[in-house]
């Protein structure tokens, strides 16, 4: 065969395993295309404006013409408001110019965190169930993940003697996502404390991805990085996309050692160049400003998130850990799969044709079990319509045996 008809590249294969999530979304538009009505729980994205304080900003940096090139690592407003919101939030010291790189978005921040500092080979340790984008961004890295399973029946909770047991001579880095992406999990502070005393004994590095920080429905945040000795090893990933309602912004930022910062924003620039100038002022102007916004949403995810695990409570066949934080159920299906005898993407599209609700698969998740995601971005009114959909379903299945 030719080589240029050789394809993928081995890096690109490791990335391309299958999943369910596209699928669903994708045939959920088919659907609403042909008429049809369908709640949409699959789309992990806030579903309120961006804060009028931030679309102002942009249009006046527009209307001033900041319109060209910015410095690769994010223009100085921006960087500054982000050290002062994490001084703020954390009591935590940042200086915004030796120790902040504005990204397009999280994802580039955590695929620049990888490329700067993994060698093919290395592994990285993260728990599951994780957001598919970290098994995709570390394969095209060269690197390998080890997965570390939590599993339902212990809340998700992180187990430090399994994490320990995981660690090899090629272990290079720890990821850890606190609130969880898909499970809605708050790490507690024992379990951070086992992480960064795990990767100080063996000399790791940790990336903290926090994106859903804001998103807490009890307790204060808490960050790996503001724990003693973990500073200089630590990297914080974050972004405007989910606590200020701005994903189409695509502005995310990385806050890591000063050391580490010209190789990371090295392979930032080869990335992106920079961030598209304007939508950098405004999110300044969010940081600085719209903190009642982020409250008035917080507080209208945790009436949905309540009014949704009522509802939920009655649909047979789902079992379910009340999320202590982002904005998603990660509920247990396994009574209806094993009963049905079907895959959860099978589940997932038959509840999708029947029933009109979009869920995901919990597979991309690399979970331990078969869940499904449902995510509360949605009005309440349509939460109590979809639970009230998925309960009309899940009953005639589990009378029926069969889809």
């Amino acid at each position: 065969m030719p080589l240029y008809q050789q394809l993928p590249c081995s890096r690109m294969k490791d990335a391309m395993a299958p999943g369910g999530i596209r699928e669903i979304a994708t045939r959920a538009q088919e659907l609403e295309a042909l008429g049809r009505n369908i709640v949409h729980l699959e789309i992990g994205r806030p579903d309120y404006d961006s804060p009028l304080s931030a679309k102002k900003a942009a249009f006046e940096a527009l209307s001033q013409g900041r319109v060209h090139y910015t410095e690769n690592a994010g223009v100085p407003e921006l960087r500054h408001a982000i050290a002062g919101d994490r001084k703020r939030t954390y009591g935590q010291d940042v200086d915004g110019d030796s120790e902040v790189i504005v990204t397009a978005g999280a994802t580039e921040a955590l695929t620049t965190s990888f490329l700067t500092l993994l060698e093919p080979g290395d592994e990285v340790l993260i728990p599951t169930p994780f957001f598919p984008a970290y098994s995709v961004q570390v394969a095209l890295a060269g690197g390998v993940v080890r997965e570390v399973p939590c599993h339902f029946e212990e809340g998700f909770q992180l187990n430090p003697e399994r994490l320990k047991a995981a660690v090899t001579p090629r272990t290079k880095m720890i990821l850890v996502n606190s609130p969880n992406n898909p499970t809605g999990v708050v790490l507690s502070r024992s379990e951070l404390q086992a992480v960064a005393d795990l990767a100080q004994r063996h000399d790791l590095w940790v990336i903290s991805d926090e994106c859903y920080e804001k998103f807490l429905y009890g307790g204060k945040p808490l960050s790996l990085s503001c724990l003693e000795g973990m500073r200089d090893r630590t990297i914080v990933v974050s972004a405007a996309s989910k606590t200020f309602s701005m994903t189409g912004w695509r502005v995310g930022w990385l806050i890591l050692p000063s050391r580490l910062k010209p190789y990371a924003n090295k392979c930032h620039q080869h990335l992106t160049t920079c961030v598209t100038s304007f939508a950098q002022y405004g999110v300044a102007e969010a940081l600085r400003s719209a903190e009642t916004d982020v409250r008035r949403m917080i507080e209208g995810y945790r009436e949905r998130r309540d009014v949704f695990l009522e509802a939920l409570s009655r649909v047979e066949g789902f079992e379910i850990y009340p999320p202590a934080g982002a904005f998603y159920v990660f509920a247990s299906v396994e009574r209806l799969t094993s009963r049905l005898n079907r895959t959860t993407l099978e589940l997932a599209s038959w509840l999708l044709e029947e029933a009109g609700v979009a869920t995901v698969p919990g597979d991309p998740f690399r979970a331990s079990g078969d869940f499904l995601r449902l995510a509360f971005c949605r009005p309440v009114e349509e939460l109590r319509t979809a639970a009230a959909r998925l309960e009309t379903a899940t009953r005639g299945l589990l009378e029926n045996g069969s889809l």
